[in-house]
């Protein structure tokens, strides 16, 4: 058996069915019913229906950048292929899925557009952390449309006021990918001290008709994923959709106990980042892809560097497809080993040290470096064409650069965590 599959089924669901497949909510809702779905698709059929999108999204993927978000009628189909639900908990119709599998997934969509990659990947990454909120706030999203889009931006910026009930809660939160088409966003926000408790950060849980998008993402790179910001002023977020931002980060959050898969119990900055980071990583492999197929047949046409010669019999084009191609598939090792790592500790649910998890901050960024360097190494030697913006390796140049400036991927930042850790000093960053 693939040792591949193996590592996705360590976090296999039980699949929610029979009597189950209706049942009520901690709130009295009743979830959707699932019995007219797709079930128990596997993690292979999955990988296989975002094959079937690739070469859809791969035609649409300058118009993606160019209308600056991913097209609806994309993430119509992603939802209908069951995509985003990879993380969402059984219960609420989802597979529970993790692992390789996100890595895997953003491999087979990230050549083809990384942007389209990175919307998924943060939607499902923000299923996986609605599955870590109270119940009855994963009911509110779910009981209502188990195929809901999410976005959310985590710098805790939001203002948050206690009121009976809840809070009111007021900001700004940039970054916010996917924002067009999510019905919800959860932001980050700091719960103001009490008598006996410190100011302390938090997840909240707002629907998009209490926030407004504001159409200020003009970037570089990763411009087709809409990653605008979004605006809130004094919206009411009730208890139930608060998240405590240290649970999370401890695998100690409410759903970590409400939910029995061990993916659930992973720390949210030994998950996240690995979606993000594995953009990269496919933009990469999508590149050297790209780049071989048209250097295969490339000539050179001026004649200072004299034309009529296949550009393939250069050693410094060969030595470049081989740096490149090394570089990605390190990545991807890099990264692999890494989740492997981390579901082992969750499935075995043990507490992941301080070293361990500093350590797989610092394999997740200098994954994302890796990928960067392979996009770069490649993007020099595409000649006048690599300036035109319809070029695929060039776009996947920028994509690549743009997420290792994300805050959690960025290897001066993450790097500079483990040279203190190892020289005996304290770690300075989200570990």
């Amino acid at each position: 058996m693939d040792t591949r599959e193996l590592n996705i089924s360590g976090l296999a669901p039980a699949r929610a069915g029979g009597d189950d497949s209706a049942k009520q909510g901690s709130r009295g809702q009743v979830m959707l019913d699932q019995s007219s779905r797709v079930s128990g698709a596997s993690p292979a059929e999955l990988l296989a229906r975002a094959r079937a999108l690739v070469p859809e999204i791969a035609a649409e993927a300058r118009a993606t950048e160019q209308q600056r978000r991913v097209s609806d009628a994309i993430v119509a189909k992603l939802k209908h292929a069951e995509i985003l639900r990879i993380c969402q908990p059984a219960r609420s119709g989802g597979f529970e899925y993790g692992g390789e599998l996100l890595l895997d997934l953003a491999l087979v969509l990230a050549p083809a557009c990384a942007a389209t990659a990175w919307c998924t990947l943060v939607s499902i990454g923000h299923h996986w952390l609605l599955a870590l909120f109270d119940l009855p706030a994963q009911d509110d999203v779910w009981s209502a449309d188990p195929d809901a889009f999410l976005c959310g931006s985590y710098a805790p910026t939001g203002q948050a006021v206690p009121i009976e009930g809840g809070y009111w809660l007021t900001g700004k939160w940039g970054f916010a990918s996917g924002c067009d088409h999510a019905s919800w966003a959860i932001v980050s926000g700091i719960i103001p001290a009490t008598d006996t408790d410190k100011p302390r950060p938090a997840f909240f849980l707002i629907p998009a008709s209490d926030y407004a998008i504001e159409d200020d993402w003009f970037t570089s790179g990763l411009s087709g994923t809409g990653s605008k910001t979004i605006a809130s002023s004094e919206c009411f977020v009730p208890t139930h959709r608060i998240l405590d931002f240290a649970a999370a980060m401890g695998g100690t959050a409410p759903g970590a106990s409400a939910h029995t898969n061990p993916c659930y119990r992973v720390p949210l900055v030994s998950y996240v980042p690995v979606m993000l980071g594995s953009v990269a990583i496919g933009a990469a492999q999508g590149a050297v892809r790209d780049y071989l197929e048209r250097i295969r047949i490339r000539e050179t046409r001026g004649a200072i560097a004299g034309g009529r010669m296949r550009m393939a019999d250069f050693t410094t084009i060969q030595l470049r497809v081989a740096e490149a191609a090394a570089a990605a598939a390190a990545a991807e090792t890099l990264m692999r080993n890494e989740l492997r790592a981390v579901v082992a500790a969750a499935t075995e649910a043990r507490t992941l040290t301080i070293d361990e998890r500093v350590t797989f901050r610092r394999d997740q960024a200098f994954a994302v470096k890796l990928a960067i360097q392979a996009t770069d190494v490649l993007n020099a030697s595409t000649g006048g064409t690599g300036l035109y913006l319809t070029d695929p390796v060039q776009r996947a140049w920028r994509d690549a650069n743009a997420v290792g400036r994300h805050v959690s991927l960025n290897w001066d930042a993450v790097g500079t965590m483990y040279g203190q850790m190892v020289l005996g000093l304290p770690p300075i960053g989200q570990y």
